[in-house]
């Protein structure tokens, strides 16, 4: 049919309305221009897709997204360079210092732009509201860090509503590194227990649909009060930082006394390891290490079917991965990118087209 004057234009319009009516009413879930990744739950102790297949994580954390903002760096050539060195998962460290400082609005704006390059990039995210310390009595590591239980649970119900149903946030992380003892005060576990629940009820009131991630103390290693005492709450999974100075050679079994173990009952996820030679500038306790610990550590997870992400993708945050905005890789950069790159194939990210 031929169309001319002013009906040539309209004909298109009417055609290009048919078009993308047909298109939305034909796939209701469908992310136009690129594949929807799925949904991941809690199924025993694995992370499951929605089909129902296990998938083990890999992945790199990133620096501040206001830090990597103000650098030029918050774009899809930085989620693209994690992908391609093998990661799965990206983790965005959020401390309660710049949420203030950017405002609300502002901060989320800047999730915003990372959950969508992640989400171009196949890449799934972890968000951690990243304080060092003890919520219960509200004290802390450094002054970024500080936060409280009213400004915690305001946080987590404002991420829970913005990401509701969005499946590439797959996971929150409650709070980075609980921590006790000295000018940190203390907390019973099943203190820090009750609280852990109160924000995932919070959650999940206010329609959150990630999957919660609870650390242990001991800056997030020790997660031995799970054995007698886990969280009361489904679809949980278990997080440590087991860095290598956390305890002396030979690891494993000191590993699986003080956190190893929770993997045979729930997912765990390792979100922060890495390493950093002696020698190196960035050294400091208790990351250093070298590629025995790599490679002991590795061996661990893939035998226990643990998810880990590696710190830092950032030539400034220690222990580095890269030296620079070119993506050069450091001593444990070399490492972990082909650490990484062998992953098994359940560690892959899967998509529902």
């Amino acid at each position: 049919m031929h169309l001319n004057g002013g009906g040539t234009k309209s004909g298109f319009q009417i055609l290009k309305f048919i078009f993308l009516f047909l298109l939305c009413t034909a796939l209701p879930g469908a992310s136009f221009g690129a594949g929807q990744l799925s949904r991941v739950t809690v199924k025993g102790n694995q992370f499951v897709t929605a089909d129902g297949k296990s998938i083990v994580f890999r992945g790199l954390n990133a620096s501040g997204p206001e830090k990597l903002a103000r650098e030029h760096q918050w774009n899809k050539r930085y989620f693209d360079n994690a992908r391609s060195w093998g990661a799965t998962i990206v983790r965005f460290p959020v401390h309660p210092s710049a949420w203030r400082a950017q405002g609300k609005e502002k901060y989320l704006k800047l999730l915003d732009q990372g959950v969508g390059l992640a989400g171009e990039s196949g890449l799934y995210v972890i968000i951690d509201w990243h304080s060092i310390g003890n919520l219960a009595e509200e004290k802390y590591h450094r002054g970024e860090y500080q936060t409280t239980r009213e400004e915690t649970i305001e946080f987590w119900k404002t991420m829970a509503r913005h990401y509701s149903g969005d499946n590439t946030v797959a996971f929150f992380e409650l709070f980075n590194e609980p921590a006790l003892g000295k000018k940190l005060g203390d907390c019973p576990w099943q203190r820090w227990k009750q609280i852990m629940e109160e924000v995932i009820s919070v959650i999940r009131t206010n329609g959150g649909t990630a999957v919660p991630l609870v650390a242990g103390f001991n800056f997030g290693y020790d997660l031995t009060p799970v054995a007698s005492a886990p969280i009361n709450a489904e679809g949980v999974g278990y997080v440590s930082h087991p860095y290598a100075m956390k305890r002396k050679a030979p690891w494993p079994e000191q590993w699986t006394r003080d956190w190893g173990f929770a993997a045979d009952t729930y997912p765990l996820f390792a979100t922060e390891v890495g390493f950093c030679p002696a020698d190196d500038k960035q050294a400091h306790i208790p990351v250093i290490g070298d590629e025995g610990y790599g490679d002991t550590l590795t061996s661990y997870f893939e035998k226990k079917g643990i998810s880990y992400a590696v710190w830092c993708f950032d030539p400034d945050w220690a222990p580095a991965l890269i030296k620079d905005w070119n993506f050069t890789p450091t001593r444990q950069g070399i490492y972990f990118k082909k650490a990484l790159t062998k992953s098994p194939p359940s560690a892959e990210a899967t998509l529902v087209n």
